[in-house]
């Protein structure tokens, strides 16, 4: 791996450190992941949900092994994601997230179907722009500026 490239800003004398492409996508998805957490943990507190929840009903869903075993899907491939941004070969890691971004955006926007509380339009909004930042980084992944097999390695040193 490269080492990171390194500015100071002339007029705060601050220095600003290059983040690598995988440092950046690990911490886009962190992000969502709190988020989309966060959004399903503030609807708690939406009058009837947990007595909703009690009777067994979500949304219009009934609660069975089946819809919690899918939901924990749901939130397990971004919590994995976190992991997989830093550890897959570039080539991979950078259609892994591109495909599971573009994946997520209609999933976090069907969320939004039938409510009325802003926090959840709020909260999709913020987590499909990140998702969308999450796309944009994946598809602009700095090339290599070695032979063929840097590239087969998953070498990321960006083209200065």
């Amino acid at each position: 791996m490269s080492e990171a490239r390194t500015e100071v800003n002339e007029t705060n004398g601050l220095e600003d450190v290059e983040m690598n492409v995988k440092l950046k996508l690990a911490g886009l998805w962190t992000s969502f992941m709190f988020l989309y957490v966060y959004v399903d943990i503030f609807g708690f507190y939406k009058p009837g949900t947990i007595e909703d929840i009690l009777i067994g009903e979500v949304f219009t869903f009934q609660i069975t092994p089946t819809f919690v075993l899918v939901a924990l899907v749901f939130v397990t491939i971004p919590g994995l994601m976190i992991f997989l941004s830093l550890a897959l070969p570039a080539r991979v890691n950078r259609w892994t997230n591109i495909v599971v971004a573009i994946l997520y955006v209609p999933f976090t926007l069907y969320n939004l179907v039938g409510e009325s509380w802003s926090y959840m339009y709020f909260g999709a909004g913020i987590e499909t722009v990140l998702l969308a930042i999450v796309i944009w980084y994946a598809w602009k992944w700095p090339r290599t500026t070695g032979s063929s097999s840097d590239s087969e390695t998953g070498s990321t040193t960006a083209l200065t």
